[in-house]
């Protein structure tokens, strides 16, 4: 069952908020008040790159995306097709980072979504569990961006969803999972049992050399989505993907100073937000224009739970959120793609936010928690103060944001992960809100979304991910010193 299948309804509670003060991304709280003043439902018009035509993928002349006049891409590590190491590429690519790689090449880092008790990719005497398919592949590009190497660098974890890239040159690669042979999966048809170790952990893997793959346990066993590391404090904030309970932003700071350290220590102290003077503020609901909140952190005491055998997938899954929410954390929707820039953290909460009259979501057998169309977030590290960026007023506007980066100039691309047409949006830091790319949906495969957005290191080329039973991802290029 895939992801957009299995949503949650919640309780629902009030909340209020602070006024909103100046910062970054101000211009979308004025956005919201026109929206408000108007009654029109949606943001700005924000100016773009213009409309969006048909692109043929330089690879095969195939109309994958939609562009505007100006941008180009090409497909590379497709699914199924042989690595340098002889593994058939993965399927169902999620998220990913470009980091600088030797002679000026580019080195991606990328995640493959694979759920379940699965065979591992690769060599089964080098994977964490050998019935798990999930894992890493670490493609290399030479300075032209032509593919010289991909291979594997992580295997036998279980729905590698996202993670985040590390400046001592290691990508964090998160485990969207709870599943371990002391716990009930979920859904008919699966067997836990066959499953040789826990699940629902971070990995570091190195851009060179021997991944440990080993997990950091203190960093929680939860249905972890993405990671974005503070350099000053060396504190790693961590979103989590709950589909059918309130989640919870997560910070982990290590025993030692990643950068001191040259890695990410186990060991160390796992907390969840709470706003300050608000215990359990519903931030799942609608809010406020503009609306901000100081906030505390509250401590996890037991991040690594150990549950009894036959525990029920839906209880391990709240396990370590349950600890924070009794002592008062915040409730989240679904949070899922998080970034880091100049001091502050922006995530989503996918389904975050009030439903527009007539733009609910479909139903769905299971309770579901959170109705919106997606909120995206910014906590400011040193004031220790969060602030709504932007909540969706219409699934046309922004429809279930997942993924997050940001432009070289500042501007948030998010990843849209919808039921109809999926779109990557640019949100700029007047508030303006505009189509990058519509995908062309692969035929027989409904849930195909965009996934792992990330910019080069010198800017000139915009990197995602086609999630998809034949995943790909696309290179593309184009006037991104404008966005």
């Amino acid at each position: 069952m895939e992801r957009r299948s299995f949503l949650a309804r919640g309780a629902v509670v009030t909340g209020a908020a602070l006024t909103a003060t100046a910062g970054p991304f101000q211009g979308l709280v004025a956005a919201h008040a026109d929206t408000a003043r108007t009654g029109r439902g949606g943001p700005r018009p924000g100016p773009g790159f213009g409309a969006l035509v048909p692109t043929p993928d330089r690879t095969d002349g195939q109309v994958r995306l939609h562009l505007p006049k100006g941008f180009a891409y090409r497909s590379l590590g497709v699914a199924g097709e042989p690595m340098s190491d002889g593994v058939p590429t993965p399927s169902r690519h999620d998220g990913m980072a470009a980091f600088r790689g030797q002679r000026d090449g580019t080195v991606l880092i990328r995640n493959h979504e694979v759920p379940g008790v699965a065979t591992a990719f690769g060599n089964p005497s080098d994977a964490y569990d050998p019935s798990c398919g999930g894992g890493t592949t670490t493609l290399t590009l030479d300075r032209r961006g032509n593919l010289v190497d991909q291979r594997v660098s992580i295997n036998g974890t279980m729905m590698n969803c996202s993670g985040g890239p590390m400046p001592w040159g290691s990508w964090v690669t998160c485990e969207e999972a709870v599943d371990g042979p002391d716990v009930v999966p979920a859904f008919p048809g699966q067997d836990n049992s066959k499953l040789t170790r826990k699940h629902g952990y971070i990995f570091e893997v190195p851009l060179y050399g021997r991944t440990r793959r080993e997990p950091i346990r203190n960093a929680g066993r939860f249905q972890h989505e993405s990671v974005a590391f503070d350099p000053v404090s060396g504190a790693v904030f961590l979103t989590e993907d709950n589909f059918v309970a309130p989640c919870g932003f997560y910070r982990y700071v290590p025993p030692v100073h990643p950068l001191r350290a040259g890695r990410l220590l186990d060991g160390g102290r796992l907390q969840m937000l709470a706003v300050r003077g608000r215990p359990n503020a519903p931030l799942q609901l609608g809010q406020s224009r503009g609306a901000t909140y100081e906030v505390d952190w509250v401590d996890i005491t037991d991040p690594d739970p150990a549950h009894a055998p036959g525990t029920s997938w839906f209880t391990a899954s709240s396990a370590v959120a349950n600890q924070g929410i009794a002592r008062g954390a915040a409730l989240f929707s679904r949070l899922e793609g998080s970034t880091y820039r100049h001091g502050t953290v922006y995530f989503c909460s996918t389904q975050g936010g009030a439903a527009a009259p007539g733009d609910e979501l479909p139903p769905v057998p299971f309770p579901r928690f959170g109705e919106g169309r997606g909120q995206v977030w910014a906590y400011d590290i040193l004031r220790r103060r969060l602030r709504l960026v932007y909540e969706s007023p219409h699934s046309q506007v922004l429809d279930l944001p997942d993924n997050i980066a940001v432009s070289p100039n500042g501007t948030l691309i998010l990843c849209e992960d919808g039921d109809g047409d999926n779109y990557l949006r640019g949100l700029t830091q007047k508030g303006e809100i505009f189509d990058i790319s519509r995908m062309v949906t692969p035929a027989g495969d409904a849930d195909a979304e965009f996934a792992g957005a990330t910019f080069s290191p010198d800017g000139d080329t915009l990197f995602v991910n086609m999630q998809s039973v034949v995943g790909r991802t696309f290179a593309i290029s184009g006037p991104w010193n404008r966005c």
